[in-house]
């Protein structure tokens, strides 16, 4: 870490940001974590078996009502108290696409970002491709159509997001705007990660298939 603060200005801020803690610790993807764009084939199975499988048992023509196209609010684990991101992309393809927003840099600006805010970083950070990490997942298909609107509107989201902080513009406000574009109910954002993407699930009654309004 370069330009290091001394022991006890360090000590202080660290204090003062466990006191706040609200949000999520993100450390930033390695090189090769941040280029990486293919997820396990494993990790995109269980997804959808733990989800499909009670409703093949109960309607078996619940497969013609997905869409060709997801975006998969999750939630993993992290040194503090977790972090939320989204999955998208194409339902036959295993290369994913991942937004989420943490701050840029060491354990440093995450401590500072509980006091202020500091710079951020929009893509895949460490472990959000890695199943073993997950705690929460919730997806939720789209048609051809709707998915251009809403991975356009990722994407805008991500160009507009300089900023990370614990109590304002965190990784559930993030995810939750694009919950709330695609037209879902969105529960109270400043909460754990894994409950967030649990509430988001319980408040859309575990819906399957959105389809956004016509413009």
């Amino acid at each position: 870490m370069t330009n290091r603060p001394d022991r006890s200005g360090f000590c202080i801020l660290a204090g003062l940001g466990l006191a706040a803690m609200t949000a999520c610790m993100m450390p930033s993807a390695s090189a090769h974590e941040a280029n990486k764009r293919v997820a396990d084939a494993n990790a995109l199975a269980t997804t959808d078996s733990s989800q499909q499988a009670p409703q093949s048992t109960r309607r078996p023509v619940a497969r013609a009502e997905k869409g060709p196209y997801y975006v998969d609010f999750r939630a993993r684990t992290a040194a503090s108290w977790g972090h939320a991101f989204v999955w998208y992309g194409k339902t036959s393809e295993r290369a994913v696409e991942v937004a989420g927003l943490t701050p840029k840099g060491d354990t440093w600006s995450y401590v500072l970002g509980h006091l202020t805010w500091v710079p951020s970083e929009t893509g895949a950070s460490y472990g959000d491709l890695d199943p073993e990490y997950l705690t929460a997942s919730y997806r939720v298909y789209l048609n051809e159509a709707d998915a251009k609107r809403v991975f356009a509107y990722i994407k805008k989201l991500q160009a507009s997001s300089p900023v990370w902080n614990a109590e304002t513009t965190n990784c559930t406000g993030f995810i939750g705007d694009i919950a709330e574009y695609m037209g879902l109910k969105v529960p109270y954002r400043w909460q754990r990660p894994e409950n967030f993407v649990n509430s988001l699930k319980d408040m859309n009654g575990g819906r399957q298939m959105v389809r956004l309004s016509a413009e």
